[in-house]
């Protein structure tokens, strides 16, 4: 989370309504009335950077400027908490890899389908889809199976430290010294994630509240989407979890972060209550299968 000094730069009601309107029209994040000062303080530094006076200056160059596109794609950065690390959430990781992805590949190899396809929406810096990877490459009935992990995020920041596969140690704080000695290759600066892993993921920027881009991907088998709609306020919740829905096969998973819930917000999906934790489920329809 970043933090800025305090500022003679100040926005007035209808230059918070204006900007947190456009923040909210271009990527779901929502800022209600009581968090001005906090919307203020984490822009004021872009003011001074590109020597505006006022936020209503900023409001027009949001909205007009050719560099408008770029800098709403930076002030994610600004706006949003990227804090990840490896193995984040161990029971939800268990109920992944030893129940869920079991459950799958059963399904699949009665189909004679022996692929499989993961996305890591809000991956931030990459920890999460090198996670799912690794968890892959320890299940032996895997082996020739056909994987893709796509990690995807809207900040082009934290898709270049993903790309680059460097973390410090402030990554590993959970993570079992066995995964280090086998994933991992040590080097000055950190430790760099190992070529068998990075092959199973590609990573790309994707806006969650632009529903074209949801087509692209494809198909998924699971989806994990892990404290990322707290940013969001119902009606935006609920347009990115139907994308989600539409975005899984038949019988394939949504993980949610575990102070996240469906409530309230969709009953397409089936709550599962697993040994390790709680996963929601596509429900098959008729005879669909995976398609």
């Amino acid at each position: 989370m970043l933090f800025f000094g305090d500022t003679d730069i100040k926005m007035t009601d209808d230059e918070f309504l204006l900007i947190r309107d456009l923040i909210y029209n271009y990527s779901g994040l929502y800022f209600a009335d009581d968090n001005r000062f906090l919307l203020e303080r984490r822009l004021s530094l872009r003011l001074t950077q590109l020597q505006l006076a006022t936020f209503h200056d900023y409001y027009y160059y949001l909205r007009y400027d050719h560099n408008k596109d770029q800098e709403l794609s930076d002030i994610m950065d600004v706006l949003t908490t990227n804090e990840t690390y490896f193995f984040r959430e161990a029971f939800q990781l268990r109920a992944f890899s030893e129940e869920i992805i079991p459950e799958l590949t059963a399904a699949k190899s009665a189909k004679k389908d022996r692929t499989l396809r993961i996305w890591s929406a809000g991956c931030s810096t990459g920890e999460e889809p090198y996670t799912i990877a690794m968890l892959l490459l320890d299940r032996p009935e895997l082996l020739g199976w056909r994987i893709e992990i796509v990690g995807t995020d809207i900040s082009q920041r934290v898709l270049h430290q993903a790309r680059k596969g460097v973390y410090g140690s402030s990554s590993f704080r959970v993570t079992d010294d066995s995964y280090k000695q086998r994933y991992f290759n040590e080097q000055e600066g950190g430790f760099r994630i190992a070529d068998r892993v990075r092959e199973l993921v590609t990573f790309s920027r994707l806006n969650l509240y632009d529903q074209s881009r949801f087509l692209v991907l494809g198909k998924m088998d699971i989806v994990f989407c892990r404290n990322v709609i707290i940013y969001f306020d119902l009606p935006a919740k609920k347009r990115v979890v139907e994308q989600f829905y539409g975005s899984l096969n038949p019988g394939g998973f949504l993980l949610l972060g575990h102070s996240e819930s469906l409530m309230n917000i969709t009953t397409a999906f089936k709550l599962r209550h697993l040994k390790n934790d709680m996963v929601y489920e596509k429900p098959f329809t008729g005879d669909a299968g995976y398609v």
